[in-house]
């Protein structure tokens, strides 16, 4: 049994609260290759990745995310690196194909040492009209919708502890 995947799987917390430093590109690669490997559909790997650290234009999505969820806080909280998920409106399994690559990246990077995060809202920011031209600006085909943003970067802090697991979570029949 591969009790390093599972003990990873158990300790992985989102975390919210990131160093400035910029991630290396080794990191970034092995996230990104993980995200890579996840299951699709028919294995026909729809999903496409965009990676984002350029401060300005994170800045840039932050504002537009936070529009969407009608606060002005930063919902990347100052994480160097934002990694989208597109997925193809036309494959019928186009959110579970981009779910499985989010979570496949947001346990490499805890795997690789990184702080990681699912921000929500993609398909609401890339539906808006500011949303839509960046995503003919990277070549992200009409027919692609935000399935999510994976945040990364050096943590700031602890981890927050787990939460207990509800005790009706397992239903066996």
């Amino acid at each position: 049994m591969k009790q390093e995947t599972l003990n990873s799987i158990k300790e992985r917390r989102s975390i919210r609260a990131y160093k400035p430093d910029q991630i290396t590109d080794e990191e970034l690669d092995l996230v990104l290759e993980a995200g890579t490997y996840a299951p699709t559909g028919m294995g026909l790997q729809s999903p496409k990745i965009v990676v984002v650290q350029d401060k300005d234009l994170i800045a840039r999505l932050s504002k537009l995310n936070a529009q969407v969820m009608g606060t002005a806080n930063d919902p990347f909280y100052g994480a160097p690196t934002v990694l989208i998920v597109f997925g193809d409106r036309d494959r019928t399994t186009c959110v579970e194909d981009g779910s499985l690559v989010l979570g496949n990246m947001l346990l490499a990077a805890y795997a690789v040492g990184l702080g990681s995060c699912w921000i929500h809202r993609a398909r609401e920011v890339f539906n808006l009209p500011e949303g839509k031209k960046l995503k003919k600006l990277w070549g992200i085909p009409d027919n692609y919708v935000g399935i999510g943003h994976c945040i990364l970067g050096y943590p700031a802090g602890d981890a927050p502890e787990p939460k207990k697991r509800k005790a009706d979570y397992i239903v066996r029949v």
